[in-house]
């Protein structure tokens, strides 16, 4: 019985000795190389792989600086010797990443309708040698905005590509893994805007690895899941996670359970019916070597309240905090606090700050928290009164998510793809660009004064709060968001106008809902020159943009300081819109006078408003701020009287009036409001 034994074990142990490795063949161009990677030998991405897979596995890199994969391109990689090696080599496994190249002018114009059939043809060479061989066909890592010919052709043929390899794929049955998305938030891991650096080689490295082993980690679940989190009512839940691939996972909450296989890219996804509004659910997750508890789970409405810092003012700050803050303890109102590691003071960050943006780690852990003074003195006061009257108006419970970065401007929280099909310019030298506000810029160098990066990340760069405060929010479900911010754009109207639609179509897409509400807060009132054309064209923008609504503030504004304390009224300006347009409470005056129509006739005006029931004034006295002009555009201090719902304006220094104007200060004391007080916007007729 011994001698059989060691007979058994010593052929056993023959095996694993012996047994060859798997080899795994990096098929590709200078990406693949590692091209402008100082000590490519160590840090290119197939050098990486090898670390990660280890003495079960060789791994070759027979990447080809300039390849094409068209047969017909510029330089086709069959015909190059790195072509001729990958042969010799007949791997067992073989990463394709090829296409890059054929966005040059010379290539995919002219022979796109062969790529298809010349990268069948490449995978059909690599089965003559190793008829056995697995293939895994990557999506094209990213190519920078800063490349020279982004938008002569290459963002939109890259584009083009991709969804080829995507198809073929699929119609081979071959493994699909995403070069691109990993890396898409991290440009700053591309020096020159197309090769990455070592940080962005050992991405790939993790992402081939990944693919390979179906080692994803383990079950793992966004941060925004934690105990006493809100999951938003009346819609169905799709709870979505990572595990490793083909493992199977269980969710389970009420009497609900669904079991599900994860996909080859690690990633699952669960649909659960709707659950009745209730404040103490557990939901549980499940693989076979790992179980995630949450508890205290509430099911109620989710708000987003982002911005910058109008947005971000703690309630303890607030005029009304020492009746407020000790009387929030509210367990039907739940805060996600995204608060960040390092605000945008006027200092200069450390270096080891300065890399931690670099890896988009702005914001600190946070998780979901019950409402109480201790908790919501720090919290928004502006989100803390919105999400109050709303819990009280609804009797549900209120998730609020706070991610607002004070002097962030609006295109730092719009996604790179939309900017960089709809305003490109605004991402060139953004420290440079006066796209971009200037104090806004001179704060980012201050903070950044100590970085020898020359594409250092900050806070304020387009894209970068999109990519380090939304995306960490993904597939969470939200009912709506309100925001406050454009202090740190009302340098450039026009500019802005665009932004703001773009922002809102950004964040619908990312939430897959193109109705979600958007209420905003109007600027303030405050001694800066551009402000009444900037709120002007901000009540433009309500009515121009689907679903949003806009909060008057210039009435609870500051002469000199950009941050007035009166937030009560702001928040709670916001809660009447939501419960007016979202939740159907139409009794509920959401708005004060909103300028509708001005007709003219012989020397007077007549002007005509939205929400325009009980117009008066503020105080008792007089209207004022009308203002009047003829076709000189001169405008003059106006008389008026209150016509029912209509404001008769004139001056007699006007005699054939064709404008009209209403507190147009930059800091205004005008005073007309409606029955439920609230006050009118500035506007100025066309």
């Amino acid at each position: 019985m011994k001698k059989i034994f060691i007979i058994v074990f010593a052929q056993i142990f023959s095996l694993n000795v012996f047994a060859k490795p798997v080899k795994v063949a990096c098929v590709g161009n200078s990406i693949t190389y590692g091209m402008t990677i100082e000590n490519r030998e160590e840090f290119s991405y197939p050098s990486q792989l090898q670390r990660l897979l280890g003495s079960d596995y060789e791994v070759g890199n027979f990447g080809k600086s300039g390849a094409t994969l068209l047969y017909k391109g510029h330089r086709p990689y069959v015909e190059q010797e790195e072509f001729r090696k990958a042969m010799d080599f007949a791997g067992d496994i073989v990463v394709v990443h090829l296409g890059t190249n054929d966005t040059d002018p010379r290539n995919w114009p002219n022979y796109r309708d062969e790529f298809m059939g010349n990268y069948r043809a490449l995978m059909d060479s690599f089965r003559m040698v190793n008829p056995k061989c697995k293939f895994i066909l990557a999506r094209l890592s990213p190519i920078s905005h800063r490349h020279s010919r982004f938008e002569s052709g290459t963002r939109d043929w890259l584009a083009q590509i991709q969804a080829t390899v995507e198809t073929i794929a699929k119609s081979v049955g071959a493994q699909l893994i995403d070069f691109h998305a990993p890396l898409y938030p991290f440009p700053n891991f591309f020096p020159d805007g197309l090769h990455p650096n070592a940080d962005g080689a050992a991405v790939l490295a993790k992402t081939v690895y990944e693919s390979i082993t179906g080692d994803f980690g383990g079950l793992q679940m966004s941060e925004i899941y934690s105990d006493n989190m809100v999951l938003q009512r009346n819609s169905k839940l799709v709870i979505k996670g990572k595990a490793n691939a083909r493992e199977k996972v269980s969710v389970s909450i009420d009497k609900q359970k669904k079991t599900v296989v994860t996909s080859t890219s690690g990633e699952w996804q669960v649909e659960l019916q709707p659950l009745e509004v209730g404040e103490n659910y557990t939901l549980k997750i499940a693989t076979k070597n790992k179980e995630i508890e949450y508890k205290n789970v509430a099911v109620g409405e989710v708000w987003l309240c982002s911005g910058q810092s109008n947005m971000e003012f703690h309630l303890n700050a607030c005029a009304t905090a020492a009746q407020d803050v000790p009387l929030a303890t509210n367990n039907k109102i739940r805060l996600f606090d995204m608060q960040e590691n390092w605000r945008t003071d006027a200092v200069e960050w450390s270096v080891s700050a300065l890399d931690s943006l670099n890896r988009l780690l702005h914001y600190a852990p946070s998780k979901w928290e019950m409402c109480s003074p201790e908790r919501a003195a720090t919290f928004s006061a502006v989100a803390y009164y919105f999400g109050r009257m709303l819990q009280d108006s609804l009797q549900v419970p209120i998730g609020l998510i706070c991610n607002a970065v004070g002097g962030s401007p609006t295109e730092a929280w719009i996604d790179r793809k939309t900017l960089e099909y709809d305003f490109p310019a605004i991402l060139r030298s953004w420290t440079e660009n006066d796209f971009v506000q200037h104090w806004v810029r001179e704060r980012a160098k201050l903070n950044i004064k100590k970085s020898t990066d020359k594409l250092q990340r900050h806070p304020y760069e387009p894209c970068y709060l999109f990519e380090a405060g939304i995306l960490p929010l993904k597939d969470f479900q939200i009912k709506g968001v309100v925001w406050y911010q454009g202090e740190s754009n009302a340098h450039n109207i026009e500019a802005h106008e665009k932004l703001f639609g773009l922002l809102t179509k950004s964040w619908r897409n990312f939430w897959n809902n193109e109705t979600l509400p958007f209420y905003f807060v109007q600027l303030s009132s405050l001694n800066r020159p551009s402000w009444p054309w900037f709120r002007d064209s901000q009540r433009c923008l309500m009515n121009e943009i689907l679903n949003t609504a806009m909060v008057v503030s210039s009435d609870k504004g500051d002469q000199w300081d950009v941050h007035p304390t009166q937030k009560r009224e702001v928040g709670e300006r916001l809660s009447l819109w939501a419960l007016n347009k979202t939740y159907g409470f139409y009794s509920v005056m959401p708005s004060g006078p909103l300028f509708k129509d001005v007709v003219f006739e012989k020397n007077y005006a007549f002007v005509s408003f939205d929400y325009a029931k009980g117009l008066k004034s503020s105080d008792g006295k007089a209207l004022r701020t009308f203002e009047i002009a003829g076709e000189d555009e001169i405008f003059y201090i106006a008389q008026t009287e209150i016509k029912g719902e209509k404001i008769k304006v004139w001056s007699k220094k006007v005699k054939k009036p064709k404008f009209v104007r209403y507190a147009w200060q930059p800091f205004t004391d005008a005073n007309l409001v409606n029955e439920a007080n609230l006050p009118a916007s500035t506007f100025r007729s066309k």
